[in-house]
């Protein structure tokens, strides 16, 4: 399925895209969760109800281009972000191959929707964008193995962006990363969640990013040096997993600071578009905050 969140007159509600409409799950059957959140923490019977609920002939549809979409999971317990996870990426910058996953995080605030516009902040000079490959959580877990049992705790994918204030995240000798990670807006994600039951290897999937309609980054997640096991695998030692917890799982190369000889920084008036292979494409335009 192609899960979304959309706004309609009764509130936020779980939809799943159907061609060019978003079937309201609660509407069509009232035995479901309202949110996508909740929707992933059923159980397999849920999930079979919702797939049934979107393919009814008596399905309550709103028109895709009449309806305001929110974040697929608008409210994430978690945030979790990996850096320097594309090899040509580490390349890019100079950088080693890591050995182990860089973590930070973002927070609530920073979740925006697809079609929503991105604020440059007025205290930051260096705006910069980053295409991202986004896991979204379906069971709770803990010491998930590094191996396919680990594809048992994912919900799907979604995509997203991290944008990233440069100026702030590189600031004096200790750096700060969740600062300048963290602006409001600065986490576009969407437009809607696959789930991992659909035809689709988050480890073979083209990621590209356009800025004004140039192509700015053009990688595949074949470039992972952490695939999806070994994430959960490494970040379960310390955190428990929950049903709709995000993790951005890092960016290729392209990005606008690391451009030579004059980096491309995002600006008031700019349109970003986001796309991924078999998920969507997310665009966002940028305003001065």
């Amino acid at each position: 399925m192609r899960l979304a969140t959309i706004l309609t007159p009764f509130g936020p509600r779980a939809a799943a895209q159907v061609g060019e409409a978003y079937v309201d799950l609660h509407a069509t059957d009232p035995g479901l969760p309202i949110s996508v959140r909740f929707l992933l923490a059923g159980s397999a019977t849920v999930r079979q109800a919702a797939a049934e609920a979107a393919a009814s002939p008596r399905a309550v549809k709103y028109a895709a281009n009449a309806v305001k979409l929110l974040p697929p999971v608008p409210d994430p317990g978690k945030i979790v972000c990996i850096g320097l996870n594309y090899r040509d990426h580490a390349i890019e910058g100079g950088q080693p191959i890591p050995t182990e996953p860089v973590v930070f995080g973002k927070f609530p605030n920073t979740l925006i929707a697809h079609g929503d516009p991105i604020k440059i902040p007025r205290v930051a000079q260096k705006t910069d964008y980053e295409a991202e490959l986004v896991i979204v959580i379906g069971k709770t877990g803990k010491h998930i193995p590094d191996d396919k049992s680990a594809f048992d705790y994912v919900a799907g994918y979604t995509i997203g962006h991290d944008v990233s204030a440069r100026d702030w995240q590189f600031k004096g000798n200790e750096k700060q990363w969740m600062l300048g990670k963290t602006f409001d807006t600065f986490a576009p994600t969407g437009p809607v969640l696959v789930t991992a039951d659909e035809d689709i290897d988050p480890h073979n999937l083209k990621i590209q990013l356009r800025l004004n309609g140039e192509t700015m980054q053009n990688s595949s997640t074949k470039e992972f040096i952490f695939g999806v096991p070994a994430l959960l695998s490494y970040l379960t030692q310390v955190i428990t997993l929950e049903p709709g917890d995000l993790i951005f799982t890092g960016t290729p190369p392209g990005v606008g600071i690391a451009r030579k000889p004059n980096p491309v920084l995002l600006k008031a008036g700019d349109v970003v578009e986001v796309e991924i292979e078999k998920i969507g494409v997310l665009r966002n335009p940028c305003v001065a905050e």
